[in-house]
């Protein structure tokens, strides 16, 4: 009886047995024509696919958009697929890693290798247009003339340092990293975390230069501010870039510490250029008349004049203490504005051709009147130029050679020009300055220049031109 059992269990075991066997061989030949059971490559599950059915899969997870490098200096560069007729496949890559499978031996992966494999496609695209493009990339020309070189240069903005010794772009890494990373699909490229950029090597020389350039660095670093009104005048490395002393041959002139020296002289040609720049006393100014033209305007006495000697032991002085500062120039006359346009918004116009006169306070037109202004015929016309009310009377008798006039209202605008008021006339305007015109003032109506008595103030500019 015990042997039948024990032949019962061993014939049941040997059918088990075989069984697994048979499905173990089953799945082998299951796994013959694909990927072996728990196979997943670059996240897609492979087990028992074709390479044909996981390549494709695996280009449609496969979106690139292309390359973008990004140099010293910050600027990027891309390069996009479609540029160079880019295309992946994995097929090689695939049969290659299915030919290693061995599909009897599929239970190592699952009881040891899990399968999980990364793999990386083949690249094929259009090498002539790649270097073609990565060829007109700017990093590889911007620095190329200046390779080797350290040269101290003087441009508008200043003495400038030309380094092409430090931080040079290495081409031919850099070429092959683009390459690299575009092939592997990467989508950033950074050159300077690459490696990409090197110092070369330097002379003697080359290092002096250097100990000079970050003294010029210091020197040109000016905080003085000239303010003029509303507009600003900075004393920056393009002004003092001048102020460094220079011998015959050229070179920087150091002192016995070793620091560069200043031309006082240049500091000085430098304030009365500024002061040429900012004085508007008879000068040439644009102005917008009432009558819709722009006109040119030259000469009177009205304007700011700076004080050209005060100015000059003010810059030297604070340059050489390094101060940083808005300063507001100091002045022997001051018109109602600084800056260039000093007239401003609130103005007198005499227009000498139209014979008219208006008033304009804060840009709103207050009066408008007829005049009559000097007389032409006689050389007595009034003068033209920019001139400004420098006193206000009432009751006051003007006297000449040939007449005394008694006037009420009396605002003087340069000498003995002026606006007044003329009892002894009855009509204004019109060509009456030609032949009968004032010695030189400019007649008003009374009810006009009462109004503008009280209203003008001293100090206010007078525009006067035919």
């Amino acid at each position: 009886m015990k042997s039948y059992v024990l032949k019962g269990t061993g014939l049941g075991l040997l059918i088990i047995l075989l069984s697994l066997i048979a499905m173990y061989l089953g799945l082998a030949y299951y796994y013959a024509d694909g990927f072996s059971y728990n196979t997943w490559i670059n996240g897609v599950y492979c087990t028992g696919k074709s390479v044909n059915e996981v390549n494709d899969e695996l280009l449609k997870r496969f979106d690139y958009k292309g390359l973008t490098i990004t140099d010293g200096d910050g600027k990027s560069y891309t390069i996009l697929p479609e540029e160079v007729a880019l295309s992946f496949d994995f097929n090689e890559v695939l049969n290659i890693y299915l030919e290693r499978q061995n599909p009897y031996l599929w239970i190592d992966n699952l009881i040891g290798d899990t399968g999980e494999k990364t793999l990386e496609p083949v690249v094929e695209y259009d090498r002539a247009a790649f270097e073609e493009k990565i060829s007109r990339f700017a990093f590889f020309q911007e620095r190329a003339a200046e390779k080797g070189i350290v040269e101290i240069l003087k441009g508008e903005q200043g003495y400038y340092l030309v380094d092409g010794c430090s931080q040079i772009l290495n081409e031919e890494k850099t070429k092959e990293l683009i390459r690299e990373a575009f092939e592997r699909g990467e989508e950033k490229l950074d050159l300077i975390q690459a490696g990409c950029y090197e110092d070369l090597p330097m002379t003697e020389e080359m290092r002096q230069k250097l100990v000079i350039w970050e003294k010029i660095k210091t020197y040109q670093d000016c905080g003085i501010v000239y303010q003029f009104g509303e507009e600003s005048f900075p004393i920056d490395a393009s002004v003092v870039c001048d102020f460094i002393k220079i011998d015959e041959s050229g070179n920087f002139v150091m002192d016995e510490a070793g620091n560069l020296c200043t031309d006082e002289e240049k500091v000085y040609e430098f304030i009365d250029q500024l002061a040429d720049e900012y004085d508007t006393v008879g000068g040439m100014r644009q102005f917008q008349a009432t009558r819709g033209e722009i006109i040119t305007v030259e000469g009177g006495i009205y304007g700011n004049k700076i004080d050209r000697e005060a100015e000059k032991e003010y810059l030297l002085q604070a340059f050489l203490e390094n101060k940083r500062e808005v300063h507001e120039p100091t002045y022997l006359q001051m018109a109602r504005n600084q800056g260039k346009d000093d007239i401003g918004d609130t103005y007198i116009e005499v227009d000498m051709t139209n014979q008219m006169m208006y008033y304009y306070e804060n840009g709103e037109l207050k009066i408008e009147t007829p005049v009559v202004t000097g007389n032409t015929s006689l050389r007595r016309g009034t003068p033209t130029g920019t001139n400004y009310v420098y006193n206000k009377q009432r009751n006051r008798v003007l006297k000449g050679a040939d007449y005394e006039s008694p006037v009420k209202y009396w605002i003087p605008v340069k000498g003995a020009i002026g606006i007044h008021d003329a009892s002894w006339r009855s009509n204004y305007g019109g060509e009456i300055y030609k032949t009968n015109g004032s010695h030189g003032c400019i007649n008003t109506p009374l009810d006009k220049v009462s109004e503008l008595y009280d209203m003008v103030e001293i100090g206010t500019p007078c525009i006067m031109f035919y």
